[in-house]
Formats: structure tokens, sequence, C-alpha cells
């Protein structure tokens, strides 16, 4: 009786790293930002600039669809919207390629890119899943622009944000 116990043990503690794995996943494994010009979260995952929980999970700016804020309406990225937090501007062109990574897709509504409070771009998804990454040129006017990118989902009522900061030769 003793080594069916033993076993049982044995089985159940070689299958419970499986079966965490097999689980669906919670919010932590989602989603997507601005990899290229580096986002503000992306800086922070790189230690570019010394940043909090979103160093960490820098996928994750998920948000109701709609808002202007870099951390997507969440508290604890809240350092996302701090304009004089020291982020790394990156010199581009006035025609400039953002490339999305995604860690978790989704049907994809559309993707927005603001200056300000003005749309300089929009991208229709067409309801699609993306692929690991995808890329959009978008034309921006010169000058130091903090660049608002949004992926709007298409099968929620949640978008991603990010914000790049660039310099427009």
């Amino acid at each position: 009786m003793k080594s069916r116990r033993i076993a049982a043990l044995v089985a159940g503690a070689l299958a419970a790293p499986v079966i965490a794995v097999a689980l669906p996943s919670g919010q932590a494994f989602a989603h997507g930002y601005v990899s290229n010009p580096p986002s503000r979260q992306a800086q922070c995952a790189k230690n570019v600039v010394r940043c909090g929980a979103i160093k960490y999970e820098p996928q994750s700016v998920e948000g109701p669809k709609g808002l202007r804020s870099c951390n997507g309406g969440l508290a604890q990225f809240a350092e996302l919207n701090d304009d004089n937090k020291g982020w790394k501007v990156t010199n581009v062109g006035r025609t400039t390629t953002f490339s999305w990574t995604f860690t978790a897709r989704h049907r994809t509504s559309s993707y927005e890119y603001y200056v300000g409070n003005t749309r300089v771009a929009y991208f229709d998804g067409h309801n699609q899943v993306p692929g690991a990454t995808v890329s959009h040129s978008v034309n921006l006017p010169p000058g130091r622009q903090k660049v608002l990118a949004i992926w709007n989902i298409g099968d929620t009522a949640n978008a991603f944000y990010a914000c790049i900061d660039v310099n427009v030769q």
C-alpha cells in the first residue's frame, strides 16, 4: 500500500508541470507592443529607462478602446504617461515604420497612430489574426513627437497602447 502511495505522489509531481503549462493562461501572457522604434514599455523592458512592473510585461498595456493615454488607463503602468521620465528619443524620417511584437495574437479590428489629438494613420485589420509581428509605414509631422500607437482588438472591447518618442527629421 505504501509503494502505491509513493508511486501516486511521484506521478502527481511529474504531471504537475505539464498540467500547469497546458492550462489556459491569464492576462499575464498577453499581448503586444511597439518594439521598433522602441516604445516606452520596450525601453523599460530593456532597462534603457528605470521602470516598475511594466519592465516585466511590456506587452500588457491593455485597456478599453478609445483611450488616449500611454498606460491604457492602468494605474500600475502610470509612469508610461510621464513625459519627463527621460525616455530615449529615436531619430526617424518623415515616413517611419512602426513594428509591433505580439506575444499573444487576437483578431484585429484596426491599428491607429496619433500625434497629439490628431490621428495620423489608420490601418484596417480586417478582423484577421496577425502574425508574430506587424509593421506599418506612417507619415509624421517634423520635430519631436510623442506617437500613440493603438492596436484595436476585433473580438473584445479592449485595445493595446504604446507611446513612442521620436524626433522626425
